[in-house]
């Protein structure tokens, strides 16, 4: 078999029951995420993946070098903001291999579609990390209509230019992804082994609350994109429609090309959801080291390895996938950069397959620590301490700290050691949060 395609699909904020096939409900209009739940169905759906961090520059450090984020700098922002524009420090150090720098070098067509977040050029960007190609925004959030950051700076660039484009911001990425394997289908039919490599990098279902039939609201929120004011489920829901409706068009192109058997399609949410999100039965949300804020849906699509209908529980978290995209294209990791994620190819060739896989995150905010191990979760918020069984009490209402002291005991170690082995949070380190309990109550 030559070596797969590979489409790496993340949604921003992703709630985990926003999603059919993770329980959620339909919306007034029908089932949210057909496509997704499609290729749940036609894939493996794994129920205990977990995001890199509750927030989501961190996570994209972690997604894109498949190491813990908390080596480099950048990634102690909690997250970047549009503001560290110009900065030197806070960014992905060109000289860091990727998983597109490791890709391309070895013969894969590379793109970057959506969302970047890890620094501005002319210090950082994606074409200085791997990437051939680039069109999306560089900050965190853009307005969809508009494209323009938080600071009422037009954020939309083709390579390192500027862009101006009329229209959706997340019709505008699928319409663009659509292209682009539109693009390398030709490339393939004219050369032996041409495969590609695409990051599909939504904004949606993250904030400000618009929908493809909500351009009057633009000049509303331009001052203030977190739209506080402004939102409820059911345009959420939509927003999360939109967004799958183009990953159906995408398949549909595969399948036009018969490109869709040996394509790697992989979905997953660079954290757990926000205001509006499901995370049912998880509590927390995004910034959390609780599970509604770290544990999202992660699907697999690739027929030719893996069986239809295949479900785990398998311990695992965002860079895994990178390791595994490597596996899958068979290319090594740079040996002075050694990988912290794990491949989980036996895992798509057998869903039954299992290992052991501790986690480990911390938080500048709240000074939050947390461990998976097994069916254990150790977590530490503003100085208290917890202990979970996680598979009996998803909602980590049950402390069994005092009823299991060393296991307590042994789990905070486990996690020290490993901290041990990571820089420290820098002391100006930032936490940016865009909302309080002046807002709206806590959760």
């Amino acid at each position: 078999m030559t070596r797969p395609n590979i489409i790496f699909i993340v949604a921003d904020d992703l709630g985990y029951a926003d999603l059919g096939c993770y329980g959620g409900r339909d919306a007034a209009f029908g089932p949210v995420s057909p496509v997704l739940d499609g290729l749940a169905a036609n894939g493996l759906k794994l129920t205990q993946g977990y995001s890199n961090s509750p927030v989501c520059s961190p996570t994209r450090f972690a997604m894109i070098t498949a190491r813990y984020q908390y080596r480099l700098r950048g990634a102690a922002e909690e997250p970047i903001r549009s503001s560290s524009r110009g900065s030197t420090t806070l960014g992905l150090p060109t000289d860091h291999p990727t998983l597109p720098s490791l890709l391309k070098a070895s013969g894969y067509q590379t793109a970057l579609i959506g969302k970047w977040h890890l620094g501005y050029p002319p210090h950082f960007g994606p074409l200085r990390s791997g990437y051939d190609e680039f069109f999306g925004p560089m900050s965190g959030g853009v307005d969809y209509f508009t494209h323009c950051d938080s600071t009422g700076q037009h954020d939309l660039w083709f390579g390192e230019e500027d862009k101006k484009e009329d229209g959706y911001l997340t019709d505008i990425l699928s319409k663009r992804a659509v292209d682009y394997v539109e693009r390398m289908a030709v490339k393939q039919k004219q050369e032996e082994e041409a495969p590609f490599f695409l990051s599909l990098h939504y904004t949606a279902p993250h904030w400000p609350w618009e929908t493809r039939d909500d351009a009057e609201k633009a000049p509303t929120v331009k001052d203030n994109l977190f739209d506080l004011a402004g939102g409820n489920i059911h345009v959420y829901r939509r927003m999360i429609h939109h967004m799958d409706e183009g990953i159906g068009w995408i398949m549909a192109a595969l399948e036009k090309h018969g490109m869709a058997d040996n394509t790697l399609v992989v979905f997953t949410s660079d954290n757990g959801g926000e205001r509006f999100s499901d995370n049912w039965p998880l509590v927390g949300g995004k910034m959390d080291l609780t599970e509604g804020g770290i544990r999202v849906p992660w699907i697999a699509h690739w027929p030719a390895v893996i069986a239809k209908g295949s479900e785990s529980t398998q311990l695992c978290m965002t860079m895994d996938w990178s390791a595994t995209m490597l596996d899958a294209a068979g290319v090594k990791a740079d040996a002075a950069y050694p990988l912290d994620g794990v491949s989980l190819m036996p895992l798509l060739k057998d869903a039954k397959h299992s290992f052991r896989r501790p986690l480990h995150w911390r938080m500048n905010h709240r000074g939050q620590e947390a461990m998976r191990d097994g069916d254990w979760k150790y977590l530490k918020v503003d100085g208290n301490e917890y202990l979970f069984n996680i598979p009996a009490d998803e909602r980590e209402r049950a402390n069994l700290g005092k009823k299991e002291p060393e296991r307590l005991a042994a789990m905070r170690a486990d996690w020290a050691a490993w901290n041990a082995t990571m820089p420290g949070i820098p002391e100006d380190a930032t936490v940016s949060l865009g909302y309080s309990v002046r807002d709206m109550p806590q959760r």
